[in-house]
């Protein structure tokens, strides 16, 4: 997606459901990537480019787990690829891609609480267990960032916060000065998933502390909310 287009999404109007829709991803991303932190010795699974920090950090100091960073990237590329790949398949054949996209996340998110549970306690981070569980981890927060550059493009984005809070305090400055009705949309599509986000990320460090990987049942039930909303939608 380029500047202009990007751009453009932002401004777009988005309805009310669809902000809902925007605050339960946000809280999937949130809680998965908090919950992948605590419980994968420092891996993040949404915000990938910041394991680049985390590889430099154990370069320095020696700290384990460094494998299963450097696999994330290239696992979260693979999944993103494919994800653009069958997007072109579903425009040809004329089919909507948001409910697969959804449904797909679903499975990886499904499919890494599987193995989280199967294989804890996870004690070695550069144990086999431990990089499956965190590459399955990676693939459904690869998917949901495709998503949210494709299928999502008019919502803010859901996996990674920093640009969606530096405009909301623009617009935030902005509206003080007595800013236009875009800046008021804006402010209104990007804090709820902000607060979405914050939510998920402390119940992921919590519920990871009192229930182990059990508690990602509450990120795969939110994004199955999302899909069962849009289906409804479209009947």
């Amino acid at each position: 997606m380029n500047t202009t287009s990007a751009s453009a999404a932002i401004d777009k109007p988005v309805p009310n459901d669809d902000r809902v829709t925007s605050t339960l991803m946000a809280f999937t991303a949130g809680f998965v990537d908090t919950c992948g932190f605590v419980a994968l010795f420092g891996l993040f699974t949404a915000h990938v480019t910041g394991n680049f920090v985390l590889i430099g950090a154990a370069l320095a100091n020696s700290r384990p787990g460094i494998l299963a960073k450097l696999l994330a990237f290239p696992m979260f590329i693979l999944i993103v690829a494919l994800a653009q790949l069958f997007l072109h398949r579903c425009k040809r054949e004329g089919r909507d891609a948001t409910l697969p996209a959804l449904i797909s996340e679903a499975v990886f998110l499904a499919l890494f609480l599987a193995a989280g549970v199967w294989c804890s306690p996870v004690v070695d981070a550069d144990a086999a267990p431990a990089i499956l569980i965190g590459l399955l981890g990676v693939a459904a927060m690869a998917v949901q960032n495709a998503a949210s550059r494709t299928v999502f493009a008019a919502h803010a984005p859901t996996t990674v916060m920093t640009g969606n809070v530096t405009q909301a305090v623009i617009d935030a400055v902005e509206l003080a000065f007595g800013a236009d009705a875009a800046a008021k949309a804006r402010l209104r599509k990007m804090l709820p998933p902000v607060a979405g986000f914050t939510l998920g990320a402390i119940a992921g460090g919590l519920g990871f502390v009192r229930l182990g990987f059990w508690c990602l049942i509450a990120p795969l039930a939110a994004i199955l909310c999302v899909a069962a909303v849009l289906r409804k939608r479209s009947a």
